[in-house]
Formats: C-alpha cells, sequence, structure tokens
C-alpha cells in the first residue's frame, strides 16, 4: 500500500499538478523568478508525457530549467533529452523524431515520461521535503498507469522517490547503474541519470544507457510470454 500523503497536502490532487501548484513555497518563488525573467517559458509543473497506456515510466529528477521548464515536456529542450529520446527510439518506444522542442510531434508508444518533483528547483536540487510533498503526484502517476509494470528510474534520487511512492522502504546505500528490484506487480531498474554532467565525464556511457533500456525491454517482453 502507498503511503500517504504528507501533512495538509490533499489526497485527491491527481497525478498531475495545476500549473500553479502552490505546494512548495521555495519552488514557486524561482517559478516567479524565471516568469519575469522568461515570460515566454512554460514555468511551471512539467506534466507527465507519453502513452496512458503504458507499460513503462521513466522517472527523472526534476525539470531543468531551461530544459521542461522552459518547453513544458520531460527532458526537451536539454542533452538529457537527446540521449533519452534517442534511447527509447531505439528499442521502439516512440514514433516521429524528436527535434527537442515540444511541438516537433514526436510521441511515445507503451511508454510514459515524468519527474520526481515536477518544478524546476535552484540549482536542479530539490530539498527533501520538496521531494515529499510532490511524491503524492508521482504515487498517483504510478497508480493511473493500469498497464505499469517496469520502472526505469533515472538517479538514486528519482529511485529514491519510486520506493517510497509505492509505500516501500528505500534500500540502503547507493544502487549504482544497473540494478534490479522486483517489488511485486512492478520491476524497477536503476540508471545514473542521462545528465550532461554523467556522459561528459564517462560516468555514464551511451552504451551503458541502452543496457538498461535492453533490460526494461527484455522485461516487458517477458511478461507478454
Amino acid at each position: 500500500m502507498a503511503s500517504p500523503p504528507p501533512f495538509g497536502i490533499p489526497a485527491d490532487l491527481g497525478p498531475e499538478p495545476p500549473h500553479d501548484c502552490p505546494l512548495c513555497p521555495r519552488l514557486v518563488d524561482y517559478r516567479l523568478e524565471n516568469r519575469a525573467d522568461h515570460p515566454d517559458w512554460f514555468n511551471g509543473p512539467a506534466p507527465s508525457f507519453g502513452d496512458p497506456a503504458a507499460r513503462l515510466l521513466v522517472v527523472g529528477l526534476a525539470p531543468g530549467r531551461q530544459g521542461a521548464n522552459r518547453t513544458g515536456r520531460p527532458f526537451t529542450g536539454d542533452y538529457a533529452g537527446v540521449l533519452l529520446y534517442e534511447t527509447l527510439a531505439r528499442f521502439g518506444f516512440t514514433r516521429g523524431s524528436y527535434e527537442a522542442r515540444p511541438d516537433d510531434g514526436v510521441g511515445l508508444v507503451d511508454a510514459m515520461v515524468t519527474n520526481a518533483v515536477r518544478c524546476a528547483p535552484p540549482q536542479n536540487k530539490p530539498l527533501p521535503a520538496e521531494e515529499a510533498t510532490c511524491r503524492t503526484f508521482l504515487t498517483a502517476r504510478i497508480a493511473a498507469l493500469p498497464k505499469l509494470r517496469t520502472i526505469v528510474a533515472l538517479g538514486d534520487v528519482s529511485r529514491r522517490n519510486v520506493f517510497r511512492a509505492l509505500g516501500l522502504k528505500t534500500p540502503a546505500g547507493a544502487a549504482g547503474h544497473g540494478a534490479r528490484y522486483d517489488l511485486g506487480r512492478y520491476v524497477l531498474f536503476s540508471s545514473y541519470h542521462c545528465s550532461r554532467l554523467n556522459t561528459n565525464t564517462g560516468r555514464l556511457t551511451p552504451q551503458m544507457f541502452e543496457d538498461v533500456f535492453a533490460a526494461a525491454r527484455d522485461s516487458l517482453s517477458r511478461d507478454d510470454a
């Protein structure tokens, strides 16, 4: 059973926060700063993107200021999105071509992409209280995918929030890359985040990233058998 939402947060908010979500004061202040500086940007909680019948859910950390916070679509507008959508395409989870614009026409097939924290945080670092507050949306997002079977968490923050969104205790220690967890109905794969920092330093290579999605695809294929 999933954990209840933090005190003071309605339990029936659903899987997507409103554009002017008021729940995290620091993130609201940052949103308003960005709106003042860039009124043409999206500047709100980035909604989940993909197939409502998805069996695969990819969970990132939070929108980048000039990525999803600007474009309004997860992993769109920064380098992390290039690697993610190219990899999803390689394993048959997309249609159309990703061109880093919300109007590029790309769609997801049997997959959805979301974030553990929906609003862009300063320095790309959400606070633990903000993770806990936003987790009610992740819990609802998972529950709203009736065919969901496999989850890929990008980074330890995402992995931790998936466990807690499912009402489970997070395993001690860092998971590292490629770890697999059988969580009853779901299988969770852990990956390093596909950030430019991780790829530039060689911590994450395209092949390492593909290996995780190959394992996720294989998991779904076994589910079909």
